[in-house]
C-alpha cells in the first residue's frame, strides 16, 4: 500500500503524505518517507514540496507502535527517526513544508526540519507526547528552541498544547500563514520560485545558517570565507551576471549548476 508518493514536475519534487484519514506515522508510513527522501538525494529535484492529503496533515504517531517497547529499542527508534530529520535538513536543497489541519508529534517535528513551513489559517500545531508520558524525540524540541527560543520550546513541549498558524508565525516557527482555500497554490507557487531559482546559491546559504546555529557568526564567517567562493564557478552566476549586464535584473534563467 503507497502511504507516501513522490511526483516530480520538472525542477521540483513533491513528497505527499497520503494515509487517511488521519495520516498517523507508523512504521510503514515512516519507512516509505524514509526512502522517499532518499530518493531526493539518488535524483536530487532544485527543491521539495512535503504536504498531505486529508483534512489534517497528520494526527500524530500511532500509539500502538509504542507499546511494548523496552528502553533500549526506544533509543533505536529514537536514533532512525532522527536520521530521517537530519537526512532532511542536509538536502542541498530548498524544502519547503506546507501545513493545513491539525500537524501533531512527528508531522511537526518533521516540518521544522525543513527550510520553510507554510501554513494555513486554519492550522493547528501540537507537541502533544506528553499524553503518552514522553517528550518529543525527533528533534521538536531543539529545533522550535532554534526558532523560538528556548522557554516558547519548553512552554509548547510541557503544556502539550495545540498552537494556532498565526501565534507560530509570530513566534518565527512559521513563515507565512494564508487562507485556506489559497494554501496549495502558494504552497506551490512558492516552490517552483525556489525551483526555479539558483540551486546552489540556495544550498550555500543553508550552509552558511547551520553553521552559525551551531557555531555563533564565527562559524557561519568561516564557511562564508572558505566556501562561498565556489559559486564564483558556477554557470548559474556567470549566466546571471552576463544576463544582468546585457538586459538588467530578472532575466536570468537558473539551471541549478
Amino acid at each position: 500500500m503507497t502511504l507516501v508518493r513522490t511526483e516530480r514536475d520538472g525542477p521540483l519534487a513533491t513528497i505527499t503524505i497520503d494515509s487517511p484519514p488521519l495520516n498517523l506515522f507508523e512504521r510503514r508510513l515512516i519507512e516509505q518517507l524514509q526512502a522517499a527522501i532518499e530518493d531526493m538525494y539518488a535524483k536530487p529535484p532544485r527543491c521539495l514540496l512535503i504536504q498531505a492529503e486529508g483534512d489534517v496533515v497528520s494526527g500524530g504517531v500511532n500509539v500502538e507502535e509504542f507499546k511494548g517497547i523496552s528502553p533500549a529499542q526506544g533509543s533505536r527508534l529514537w536514533n532512525d527517526l532522527l536520521e530521517l530529520i537530519d537526512r532532511v535538513e542536509a538536502l542541498p536543497l530548498p524544502v519547503v513544508f506546507a501545513s493545513h489541519g491539525l500537524t501533531l508529534t512527528a508531522a511537526f517535528e518533521l516540518s521544522l526540519a525543513c527550510d520553510l513551513i507554510i501554513a494555513a489559517e486554519s492550522a493547528q500545531f501540537g507537541l502533544v507526547e506528553i499524553v503518552v508520558g514522553l517528550t518529543p524525540s525527533m528533534g521538536g524540541t531543539q529545533r522550535l528552541a532554534e526558532r523560538a527560543g528556548s522557554g516558547r520550546a519548553k512552554q509548547l513541549v510541557m503544556t502539550g498544547g495545540l498552537f494556532d498558524a498565526a501565534t507560530l508565525e509570530r513566534w518565527n516557527v512559521v513563515n507565512e500563514v494564508v487562507a485556506d482555500d489559497e494554501l496549495r497554490a502558494r504552497a506551490d507557487k512558492l516552490a517552483k520560485r525556489l525551483a526555479n531559482g539558483p540551486t546552489r546559491a540556495h544550498a550555500m546559504t543553508k550552509r552558511i545558517v547551520r553553521a552559525f546555529v551551531e557555531g555563533g557568526v564565527p562559524a557561519a564567517d568561516r564557511v562564508t570565507r572558505r566556501d562561498a567562493g565556489d559559486l564564483f564557478g558556477t554557470e548559474d552566476l556567470q549566466n546571471a551576471v552576463e544576463t544582468f549586464l546585457a538586459e538588467g535584473p530578472g532575466h536570468a534563467g537558473f539551471e541549478g549548476r
